[in-house]
């Protein structure tokens, strides 16, 4: 399929001359950081150099300070608390974090993580039944509650205080709990709005260490477990996030807590600088492994642990459960894509709604991602779970998946995400309803918008003006992640200095050695994987134009920058 590239609007020249000029950067630089919102020395010098000090008074959000009294009260009274959270990797760190520091306040502390096959996401009944059973008094719920209505109703009933820490879209009534700490609701006026769950129980932490007057250096500690929530949950690294996540990544480089080390040794990260790409693609499956294939809460013990034996062995055993979710992960992708291939009406769709009711319902999000890249279409993958059919479903770019999901909720028995995101149960009986329903919904919306996959580009750049320096600055632009990627560049004219060839096991891959036509600029390195079928636009000898990000590539002891290509293509 051919991909659309497409040049995001440039900078106002006249704040890039001033960021220019201001700090000593070329125009492309300069550029980058305008695109960003950075148009003064002042906001270029707090990008570049974030400080924990920039964080938001946690105060700031609606019911904190509920929130910081009832757990005051716990301490006090050495109640008997429970720490709920999610089984995916936001809700497991979250449930981690807050054990790992309350635990030094309250002697009577523990966590509990829901089955996601028997009790689902969300607060569940067996939860409630269990706290009120062992005589808990305060549970503190993470990464999920905001649509909790009825379940917190019925913990009150049981005697249950609860405190909720979510960050998704809340509905139009909030739970009664003692407090509801979630800079989504609309009448919080908390400045930042995009923290992961376990961005929100850490500004818990931080107003109670606030309050009690005690040192935050034990709190900062703790954030290894929230960038690799940030970076797991794909939330944007702006603002207070990339304050976090820049934090974060350093306390994760240098002196990860034990469980998280152990996980970083057996995801072959030892040794190498950690980003949130590595997060992303190796850190975070294998803690979201143990909740897909048997329970998450193995996640939280491995993140809690502090001795070597029992992390080690935890970790041996996440990592198995990794594997298997990743033979699910190929077999049910490959499984859906037949079943779509067989079906001409499902094939030429808009959107892909697909049932079966024997596939794993802990890979079933993965499986809509690979659709969702391989047809480019929103997708939902449905399978059979307590007698319901249960699943997740994918979005592509400007179309809101929560809000097409909602306008089918009278066929849904739950439902809850965000825009690219989201998971739903309904009845079995309703799927081709919904089915139908959710293609006339994506054939509406996307009837202007032809679904082509396209490639945002950030600037053009010649070869010649990739320097050392310029990686140096470019690469403080990281971290990366969703409103703050890595910066793709089109470079035109280009051609091959003669040496370029296919590699790969099938040839798949083209080895690039790319050169400015007048040869000023020297021989880049560059790689573009699965594009062997362009290699004749390259031996054609007629400079073509490429779409690429600059890295460094490290081999046998050696760095060199090289050009990842994206896409390349000949002058229209």
């Amino acid at each position: 399929m051919e991909k659309v590239w497409n040049l995001k609007p440039q900078g106002d020249s006249n704040e890039m001359k001033h960021l220019s000029a201001a700090l000593n950067v070329n125009m492309v630089i300069a550029n980058l950081l305008v695109q960003r919102g950075i148009k003064t020395f002042s906001e270029a010098k707090h990008f570049f150099r974030p400080r924990l000090s920039d964080l938001h008074d946690p105060f700031l959000m609606k019911d904190m300070d509920k929130a910081v009294a009832r757990i005051e009260q716990a301490v006090d009274h050495q109640e008997k608390v429970l720490v709920y959270g999610d089984y995916d990797v936001d809700g497991t760190t979250s449930v981690a974090m807050i054990y790992l520091f309350l635990k030094d306040y309250i002697q009577d502390i523990d966590y509990y993580i829901p089955d996601r096959y028997t009790e689902g996401y969300g607060i569940s009944r067996q939860s409630i039944e269990y706290a009120a059973r062992e005589n808990f008094s305060l549970v503190i719920v993470l990464d999920c509650g905001i649509k909790a209505v009825e379940k917190v109703n019925l913990a009150k009933q049981h005697g249950l205080d609860f405190i909720i820490c979510d960050h998704h879209n809340p509905g139009e009534i909030i739970p009664e709990a003692v407090a509801v700490l979630n800079p989504k609701r609309l009448e919080c006026n908390y400045p930042y709005k995009e923290l992961s769950g376990c961005g929100v129980g850490f500004k818990l932490l931080q107003a109670f260490t606030m309050k009690k007057k005690i040192t935050q250096d034990k709190l900062f500690d703790l954030l290894d477990l929230v960038v690799v929530s940030i970076a797991s949950d794909i939330v944007p690294i702006t603002g207070e996030n990339r304050v976090l996540a820049y934090y974060g990544l350093k306390k994760l480089n240098s002196n990860p807590g034990m469980g998280l080390q152990t996980i970083i040794n057996y995801a072959g990260l030892n040794g190498e600088e950690i980003t949130i790409s590595d997060i992303v693609f190796k850190i975070g499956p294998r803690l979201n492994a143990s909740g897909r294939i048997e329970h998450g809460k193995k996640s939280v013990q491995i993140l809690v642990s502090v001795d070597t034996v029992s992390s080690d062995a935890l970790g041996e055993e996440i990592d198995s459960f990794n594997e298997i979710r990743k033979t699910l992960d190929r077999d049910i992708t490959q499984d859906a894509l037949d079943m779509i291939e067989r079906d001409e009406e499902m094939k030429n769709r808009n959107s892909t709604v697909i049932y079966n009711r024997d596939w794993h319902k802990g890979v079933v999000g993965i499986v809509a991602s690979r659709l969702t890249e391989f047809y480019y279409r929103p997708t939902v993958v449905l399978t059979e779970s307590n007698g319901l059919a249960t699943g997740s479903a994918r979005s592509v770019k400007d179309f809101d998946l929560y809000e097409a999901i909602g306008a089918c909720s009278d066929l849904l028995e739950s439902y809850g995400g965000h825009m690219f995101a989201a998971g739903l149960t309904l009845k079995i009986e309703n799927i081709r309803a919904f089915s139908e329903r959710f293609e006339e919904i994506v054939t509406r919306s996307l009837a202007d918008q032809p679904q082509i996959q396209t490639i945002d580009v950030d600037a053009k750049l010649a070869l010649h003006e990739i320097t050392p320096r310029f990686f140096r600055i470019m690469k403080q632009f990281a971290p990366f992640g969703p409103h703050n990627t890595v910066p793709v560049f089109v470079t035109e004219d280009v051609i091959d200095a003669g040496t370029s060839r296919l590699v790969g096991k099938n040839l798949e891959h083209i080895k690039l050695d790319l050169m400015e036509p007048d040869a000023s600029s020297g021989i880049f390195a560059g790689i573009a994987f699965n594009l062997s079928s362009k290699f004749p636009v390259i031996q054609s000898g007629i400079p073509f134009d490429i779409c690429h990000s600059v890295e460094l590539n490290e081999f046998r002891g050696k760095s060199n920058l090289q050009l990842n290509i994206k896409d390349l293509r000949t002058k229209t």
